[in-house]
């Protein structure tokens, strides 16, 4: 199989179940685990948004002209409180009204560390698995971006914002931390008027992931650095694939990487 990657589609199971696209093919990679399979870059980078071939990739995908004019590389996607399309003042308030001006939820999720995430209502459940949370609760459900990353500030003082990607990678899953009291701590260090927006749903989402082999020791590889990789694939977390002797790969640091993919 061969082909432009993009990060791996997922859908909630038990465990949950991955396909990875290859050009205009779906490749399902659960099936895979537990077999060697090799991964080879064929020296090509295009742009996951207009397909222009560029020699670095920006924000996961993107050729430089894309990164600093489309909507979706805005810094207000990685700091949602920069949002100011309530104000109407957007690259492209179309795509704002689409993605920025929707229902948006503040959550907490743990992922190897407890942490405070931002995402769109239609993001859930795929961010939190995008992240390799293995558990997460909904905090508030906000009417836009904006508002939703002033509540994650806010946060941010008690709670990480960040996944340790190394510890998630080495969890199963179990965890002694208590969500639903985390979120009633949460909730008292809101000033009121960001109260309004809490959410009544306590539900604890749990996650399981296909993975037949914990990593102990983590040896993370790219494309940029080696262009060819083979090993036997013992599972898959996050956007990570894990192989044998703790060797994985970020696939949607990958995006746009024009790759070949074989089973030995």
């Amino acid at each position: 199989m061969q082909g432009n990657i993009r990060k791996m589609r997922t859908n909630l199971g038990e465990p949950v179940q991955y396909q990875l696209p290859i050009g205009d093919d779906l490749t399902e990679m659960n099936s895979l685990i537990g077999k060697n399979i090799s991964l080879k870059f064929l020296d090509q980078i295009n742009c996951i948004h207009c397909g222009k071939k560029t020699k670095t990739s920006f924000s996961q995908g993107y050729c430089y002209s894309c990164f600093t004019t489309l909507p979706q590389t805005d810094p207000s996607i990685v700091h949602p409180e920069l949002d100011l399309s309530y104000l109407g003042i957007s690259r492209d308030m179309e795509w704002a009204k689409k993605n920025s001006l929707t229902p948006h939820y503040v959550y907490l999720a743990y992922s190897g560390n407890l942490k405070v995430g931002v995402t769109r209502e239609s993001q859930v459940p795929t961010r939190w698995i995008d992240q390799g949370a293995s558990k997460a609760i909904k905090l508030a459900k906000t009417p836009n971006r904006h508002i939703a990353g002033v509540m994650e500030v806010a946060l941010k003082e008690y709670f990480s914002d960040k996944t340790n990607w190394r510890e998630m990678l080495k969890q199963d899953g179990t965890t002694d931390i208590d969500l639903l009291e985390e979120k009633r701590k949460a909730e008292n260090k809101l000033h009121p008027e960001l109260k309004q927006y809490l959410c009544d749903e306590d539900e604890i989402y749990s996650i399981n992931y296909p993975v037949d082999e914990l990593p102990k020791k983590i040896t993370s590889f790219g494309f940029d650095k080696m262009k060819e990789f083979e090993g036997v694939l013992k599972g898959i977390k996050g956007q990570y694939l894990i192989f044998e002797g703790g060797k994985v790969i970020n696939i949607r640091k990958h995006n746009g990487y024009l790759i070949e993919l074989k089973v030995i």
